[in-house]
């Protein structure tokens, strides 16, 4: 199979060194370690509007239109010559941070680095999440690729607040059935977020996302990334607040994580009790590609209740916790103070922030935590918000 080459756009034109320098510096850095992998975005702006998206945190909401910061072929250079970059290990995203992989205009780009990668032979785990319109020609373009491990994620919010989500998540929803219908190498994930109550968690919203669920490989929900940023955004423009305190974390409620389990409920004769729904969104892209959890996850026990049987076997068979001293080391050599600790569900830290946190993370298959930042049970890494008060 060789690859499809999409219709030719001239390149967005390049950001000039001034116009960097003006940027806020956290945009500038174009590589970004996330927990789902390395984060890839030389392309910033975007005019989708979206109320909560993470780029009010970086200063780039008003920036409408795309511009690249850099070349395809340098950004590329840039992530595999990285620091925690390791070859078929590291998970990475592409343009998750500060536009959509999909726009018209971006979307050549997409596919550039795209191919750049896949021509090295890399087999990662590649990840590219959009809410825009995807066609079949696109779909083509995305088979063409061999080597990489290429997920798709479509955010669906069905928001119908205008003022929050301006995007109308019909076409999403067109996109994700586009995808799984064509798909032959990669895979398609329905990214169901972020999940507010009261906004688009009554029972009509779960319904409409179990019958998209339908058209995914995976299914991955999850709740509002509400940082201060955001809530000034929401008070600027009187939009309805979903919550009277912010957090640093998702927030995930847990009526609203019963309500959805409990639709989604099916009778298990198939070894899989609720399909093939999650709570992380690495769970979703290796249930997905038939491979185990990157991030480890298995430790999480009570992450694992909903798992069908058969990812669960995968994730168990590759789960295994390293060695006090390996680990010591391998995080003392990143910069950890303190001691290290290793139990039967993380390896616990000092010290470190979290890209090499997520370094030691992938490296090991095993979940990596912060003893100043612990993760409640059950919450799964989630704020404290909307769960019982902590013992």
């Amino acid at each position: 199979m060789t690859t499809t080459t999409p219709r030719a756009r001239r390149p967005l034109p390049l950001l000039t060194p001034e116009q960097i320098a003006g940027l806020k510096p956290e945009l500038a850095e174009v590589i970004e370690y996330r927990k789902s992998g390395l984060s890839l975005n030389h392309i910033v702006g975007c005019p989708l509007d979206c109320g909560y998206c993470v780029r009010h945190l970086f200063g780039n909401f008003e920036l409408k239109t795309p511009r690249a910061l850099m070349t395809d072929a340098a950004a590329v250079e840039l992530l595999t010559g990285h620091r925690y970059f390791r070859p078929h290990r590291t998970p990475i995203q592409i343009f998750n941070r500060a536009t959509d992989p999909m726009l018209p205009v971006v979307k050549p780009h997409t596919f550039n680095t795209l191919r750049l990668l896949d021509e090295q032979g890399l087999t990662n785990h590649v990840l590219i999440i959009t809410r825009w319109r995807v066609d079949p020609e696109d779909c083509a373009v995305l088979n063409g690729f061999r080597n990489i491990r290429l997920t798709v994620l479509v955010t669906h919010s069905g928001i119908d607040h205008s003022g929050i989500e301006p995007v109308d998540s019909a076409i999403a929803a067109a996109s994700l059935q586009t995808l799984h219908r064509h798909a032959e190498r990669y895979r398609t994930v329905l990214y169901w977020r972020p999940i507010v109550p009261g906004l688009n968690d009554t029972d009509d919203h779960i319904q409409r996302a179990l019958e998209l669920s339908k058209h995914a490989d995976a299914t991955v929900f999850t709740g509002l990334f509400f940082r201060d940023e955001i809530a000034r955004y929401y008070a600027d423009h009187d939009l309805p607040m979903p919550y009277e305190d912010t957090a640093r974390r998702k927030i995930m409620p847990e009526e609203s994580e019963r309500r959805i389990l409990a639709a989604f409920r099916r009778p298990d004769d198939q070894g899989e009790p609720y399909g093939p729904l999650f709570r992380k969104t690495s769970c979703g892209v290796a249930f997905a590609h038939k491979v185990a959890d990157y991030n480890g996850h298995y430790g999480v026990r009570e992450l694992c209740d909903i798992c069908p049987v058969a990812q669960l076997g995968l994730c168990r068979d590759a789960w295994q916790a390293p060695s006090l001293q390996e680990a010591t080391e391998q995080a003392r050599a990143l910069g950890a103070t303190g001691n290290v600790e290793v139990n039967n569900r993380a390896i616990i830290v000092e010290g470190l922030n979290e890209p090499p946190r997520y370094f030691l993370q992938h490296g090991f298959g095993y979940q990596v935590h912060d003893r100043d930042k612990p993760h409640r049970h059950r919450q799964h890494g989630r704020a404290d918000i909307g769960w019982p008060a902590p013992q």
